[in-house]
């Protein structure tokens, strides 16, 4: 099992715009790629100052899958999440492999 966990950061003025979109939109249309079997959203407990914290971790099978969702579908994915927040967020990812 891969785990694609996406860590974000968004600034306090368009959390609950970003809150909403996330739950509504995005995180939706993720799933509907086909490329992921699940995925958990989590609100970090960390010092909030500079924004909120959360952590999305989407399961899939193989990195095949994983790959196919990161070529196919995530550059246009990034780029919508981009457009509409532009710098009052920012994201890394990273990959883990359930052991």
């Amino acid at each position: 099992m891969i785990i694609y966990n996406v860590s974000i950061k968004i600034d306090h003025e368009i959390h609950e715009q970003w809150l909403d979109w996330m739950k509504e939109i995005h995180l939706p249309a993720v799933m509907g790629t086909g490329c992921f079997l699940d995925h958990k959203m989590y609100r970090l407990f960390v010092d909030e100052t500079d924004g909120i914290t959360y952590v999305i971790q989407y399961s899939c099978f193989d990195m095949k899958a994983l790959e196919n969702y990161q070529n196919e579908f995530g550059p246009e994915l990034r780029h919508q999440t981009h457009r509409i927040f532009g710098d009052k967020q920012v994201s890394f990812r990273t990959v883990m492999e359930l052991v």
